[in-house]
């Protein structure tokens, strides 16, 4: 990774957090992710295993991770599990860790190499009781593709049938939806590189840019500042694009007169930002967008201060939902007889704002964390409001990261411009092209 060596206290305090919750006489085991093929002999980026990362700090493949509380044997309690160096293959694809690199990194004492994690996992696994292995358990995961830990789940069972298995997936999902003050020290760092890089494109925008020049701006802002590089596709949406919640072709010219919705963050230390602005290509808002910007803006506000600890997603979605009735009778984009007749199932509001206002954050942009319980301190959440009207070929969306506190909550984001008046004055002040 291009950032700066972590803490790794911030993985022991992770492990840590995870082991009290096992059972008495229980085993771990967490496995990368694969190595994904593209076409011939090519592969995608590898990207780690989030589980396995958030507990190791290791993004190196073919890894893995052993806790096992109860060991007999002190040394073996917690086990990082490694590829062992070759020579041969880091003349090809470069080097792999060392034992010593490996311990600074994670925090972990004892490194096996996997070419003999057979001899000695197999007496470990005869003397524990319950196993646990981990799945992906996200509630949008979309793919049926089999990957490695279902695979592993799948030979585990096979060859030691009759031990009791756990999913560490639900453990996983409350522990890394609470997050400590080192993950969140990491997080910021990766706001922080976005914060700087929306302070350029402010001065970089102008009428006739190309959507794909304003991505190229991010992706070389963000590793000038040792960023991995983006924490997901960045969405750069002119017009009447930016209702298009998952736009990334990127390949329109920005036009004068139009408004650009950039949704975009930076990844630091394997922890995502994930920021939304829309700004007026010219740098001056229509009277019209300024409106309607200040509508979202108003509706951010407003769900920004129902987050604290004790409400629901579900609970604060129908209230955010009730403001933007209010607020869309006032710019007038519904009717009160709209109101009136609406489905409850489907409110009239939903016509102009048609997804929810907030998902977890951290190691994955649409991170662990729960639904239907009450929200906790520790956790992070973006807030997302927007507002999309087809008749006006218009789309604004609004978003910062906020970690929720004792008795309330943290804007992450609080120093990145976000009033239409501070986006105007600072675009106002650079020069354009």
């Amino acid at each position: 990774m291009k950032n700066l060596p972590l803490n790794p206290q911030l993985f022991v305090t992770n492990r840590k957090r995870f082991i009290e919750r096992m059972s008495k006489n229980s085993i771990a085991i967490f496995v990368s992710n694969d190595e994904m093929p593209t076409n011939g002999d090519a592969l995608y980026r590898f990207k780690q295993n989030s589980d396995l990362y958030w507990l190791t700090g290791v993004t190196q493949e073919d890894s893995m991770l052993v806790l096992f509380p109860d060991n007999p044997d002190p040394k073996f309690r917690e086990v990082l599990v490694l590829v062992r160096p070759n020579e041969l293959k880091e003349k090809w694809d470069g080097k792999r860790l060392r034992v010593e690199e490996a311990r600074k990194i994670s925090g972990i004492e004892t490194i096996v190499w996997l070419d003999v994690l057979d001899g000695v996992l197999q007496p470990w696994i005869h003397l524990a009781d319950t196993i646990y292995l981990g799945t992906n358990e996200n509630d949008r995961k979309a793919s049926l593709i089999r990957t490695r830990n279902y695979r592993f789940v799948d030979e585990m069972k096979s060859r030691y049938p009759l031990h009791h298995y756990e999913r560490a997936a639900k453990l996983m999902k409350e522990l890394r939806g609470i997050k400590t003050a080192l993950e969140i020290e990491v997080l910021q760092k990766a706001i922080d590189i976005t914060e700087n890089t929306f302070r350029h494109l402010l001065k970089f925008i102008h009428a006739g840019v190309m959507e794909y020049e304003i991505e190229a701006e991010i992706v070389h802002s963000f590793l000038k500042q040792r960023a991995t590089g983006e924490a997901y596709n960045s969405i750069i949406a002119g017009g009447d694009r930016a209702r298009i919640l998952h736009y990334i072709s990127n390949n329109e010219e920005v036009k004068d007169g139009e408004m650009v919705l950039m949704d975009f963050g930076a990844e630091y230390g394997g922890y995502c930002a994930d920021l939304t602005r829309t700004v007026p290509v010219n740098g001056k808002f229509t009277k019209r967008q300024k409106q309607v910007y200040n509508s979202c803006l108003h509706l951010h506000d407003y769900a920004k201060g129902l987050l604290k600890p004790g409400i629901t997603i579900v609970n604060y979605t129908d209230k955010v939902g009730e403001e933007a009735t209010k607020e869309f009778l006032k710019i007038g984009l519904i009717s009160k007889s709209d109101v009136k007749n609406e489905d409850r199932d489907n409110r009239a509001y939903r016509k102009y704002l048609y997804h929810g206002i907030s998902h977890h954050l951290g190691i994955d942009v649409h991170d662990l964390g729960t639904r239907t319980e009450p929200i906790k301190q520790g956790m992070v959440l973006t807030v997302e409001p927007g507002i999309y009207i087809e008749e006006e070929y218009m789309g604004v969306r609004i978003e910062n990261n906020i970690w929720i506190t004792k008795n309330g909550n943290k804007d992450l984001f609080q120093n990145i411009p976000i009033k239409a008046d501070e986006i105007e004055s600072l675009m106002r002040q650079s020069p354009k092209p």
